[in-house]
């Protein structure tokens, strides 16, 4: 056999016997009369010693082994007499019998260690060398236990696991399609799913009642560090439930989640809407770990001559706490300057010192008494010690810059601690968006979610300017300023999800051509049904205080969407295009 233990799993109480491991030589060192080889697997290391004075030959051997070797050995266990506290093996020690190299390795690229010397492009060009890496490997046993501890929860909670369809049909709501090419239907096209919505649906009206699938997603949009175009959802659908039922059931298994996984007690989650998030944090996503709510300085802030603010939509402040006095002007003009970077666009940051003894400094003294800025003190809450900065243009532009302004300073002031959990739902956002460039209403959320009870007859009747008041049942889940998932209440009557599909342009051909399918269905006895979509990727990131969900995707793309180990996507030979009757005049 090629191992009668794993190379994690042996304890001072295996002392004496022999044992067989087989595994990854992680480091060698050459000791004159002893070698000791650092044996590696999926569980762990252990420490196996050759004598020279015992097996020349044997030793001799050993000395020629590379990193990254695989091996086996055949050994007797015997207590360390330098153990080592820092490995959970480190008590014991394996002196070798026999040696057997089952596979030599060439000098890897990067130090397999969990501080290596590997830039990230060589790391994804040998991925598979990564992963050996520990916490690599530990982010996707995470991630695997993470999976089956949601699968257990659901199942008890009377969840049907349901796999729908990954060949699908294009729909021009939402992120860019990826598309497939049909052979046997030439000059046709699946797409591959941006979310199972339509079908989970479906299943309610199947009579599924509560569904759910871990499953994977595509999106054709730009990357960043939390987004790939491949990605995972817990996706969940419920009937005859209310917005509060589905809240509950879902904060429940969060809650089981990350009692699971890390053995923290989540209290019970906040709501807030939509409109109090954004003002008091200019966020739909906000990080509640720390302050710095934004005050509203519009009314007290103009008629006192400083056309900045007085030509302003609006003006808004954050309370730096406690730095006035170590915060100088120096670090004044850097952070200002990282607001004016393009990915923010400020014009400026206006700031107010309030010192001790009741002094106060500011960028903007000339136009405003000391009086003045001194009463806006109690507005902010703040003491001396204290510093306001303030931004000021059009409100929506000026509450991203601001709330980039509130990460920023939170960040500076290691203010997030990565060991607390702060979830909320965010709650009541709008149902749709007015978008002047196509001059057309889009969906906050997606075509199919239903207004809040109260709006659906203004839905149905109402006019242009009404149309952009209506609340969606719609709600998002955020942990530590990251959202983790959103969902809503659905539309389940034909009449009004027809109502939706024309305000938001879509004409009567079109609707039927796109979504005929969901309408009849519709006729044939709907439940009222909600459900939610968590991105496991996220919460997998999210658990771990990190930021990228790349490190527990075993398999990620880079930036430019490549997977840079098989160097995909690639192109097709001429006659791969001619039989899906694709055009072959690409230049590759």
């Amino acid at each position: 056999m090629y191992r009668s233990h794993n190379c994690g799993e042996l304890r001072i109480t295996d002392t004496t016997k022999e044992v067989t491991l087989s595994g990854w030589v992680q480091i060698g060192r050459d000791l004159g009369g002893l070698t000791f080889v650092d044996l590696r697997d999926r569980y762990g290391i252990t420490q196996v010693v050759f004598n020279l004075e015992e097996n020349e030959n044997l030793c001799l051997a050993a000395r020629k082994l590379g990193r990254e070797f695989v091996i086996r050995v055949v050994g007797i266990v015997k207590e360390r007499s330098n153990k080592n506290p820092n490995r959970p093996t480190g008590d014991i020690e394996v002196e070798a019998l026999s040696l057997e190299v089952l596979n030599a390795s060439k000098v890897p690229p990067f130090t397999i260690e969990e501080e290596t010397d590997g830039g990230e492009d060589i790391r994804m060009n040998y991925r598979y060398l990564d992963i050996r890496r520990p916490n690599v490997r530990e982010n996707l046993i995470f991630r695997s236990n993470l999976a089956v501890s949601t699968r257990a929860y659901l199942a008890n909670q009377g969840f049907i696991e349901v796999e729908t369809p990954v060949l699908i049909k294009s729909t021009p709501e939402g992120a860019r399609d990826f598309v497939v090419p049909s052979r046997m239907n030439a000059g046709q096209f699946y797409a591959l799913p941006q979310s199972p919505q339509t079908f989970k649906q479906i299943l309610m009206i199947a009579g599924m009642d509560k569904y759910f699938q871990i499953v994977k997603c595509f999106r054709d949009e730009d990357l960043r560090a939390d987004r790939q175009p491949e990605f995972t959802q817990i996706d969940c659908e419920m009937s005859f439930v209310t917005r509060d039922e589905v809240l509950d059931t879902f904060e429940g298994l969060t809650k089981h989640l990350f009692k699971q996984m890390l053995d923290v007690t989540l209290h019970d989650f906040p709501k807030m809407s939509y409109d109090e998030a954004m003002e008091r944090y200019g966020s739909d996503k906000p990080d509640i770990r720390f302050g710095m709510e934004f005050v509203d300085l519009t009314k007290k802030a103009k008629g006192h001559g400083f056309p900045v603010f007085d030509n302003s939509e609006f003006v808004v402040g954050i309370c730096a706490k406690g730095i006035a006095e170590s915060y100088s002007n120096k670090d004044v003009k850097k952070l200002t300057e990282w607001m004016q970077r393009p990915q923010i666009g400020a014009k400026g940051l206006v700031y107010i010192k309030y010192l001790p003894g009741g002094q106060v400094k500011s960028s903007v003294g000339k136009f405003y008494s000391d009086e003045v800025l001194l009463s806006w003190k109690d507005d902010f809450d703040a003491e001396e010690g204290d510093i306001v900065f303030i931004l000021c243009g059009e409100k929506e532009k000026t509450q991203k810059q601001t709330n980039e302004l509130r990460l920023e300073m939170g960040r500076r002031l290691e203010l997030m601690d990565p060991a607390e959990f702060k979830p909320l739902w965010v709650v009541d956002f709008p149902l749709l968006e007015w978008d002047e460039d196509s001059n057309r209403f889009h969906a906050m959320h997606h075509p199919f979610t239903a207004p809040k009870k109260e709006d659906e007859e203004r839905m149905l009747l109402g006019d242009h300017e009404t149309m952009k008041n209506l609340r969606a049942d719609a709600y998002d889940l955020v942990i530590n300023g990251v959202e983790i998932g959103g969902g809503s209440i659905r539309i389940h009557d034909r009449d009004l999800q027809s109502r939706n599909f024309d305000l938001l342009g879509f004409t009567k051909e079109e609707a039927e051509d796109q979504f005929g399918f969901l309408l009849g269905a519709f006729e044939y006895g709907a439940p009222p049904h909600g459900g939610i979509a968590f991105g496991f990727d996220r919460l997998c990131a999210v658990l771990n205080g990190q930021n990228s969900i790349r490190d527990f995707i075993a398999f990620p793309k880079n930036n430019q969407g490549r997977d840079m180990m098989i160097d995909s996507p690639s192109y097709i030979d001429d006659e791969q295009m001619k039989e899906l009757s694709l055009k072959t005049t690409i230049e590759k």
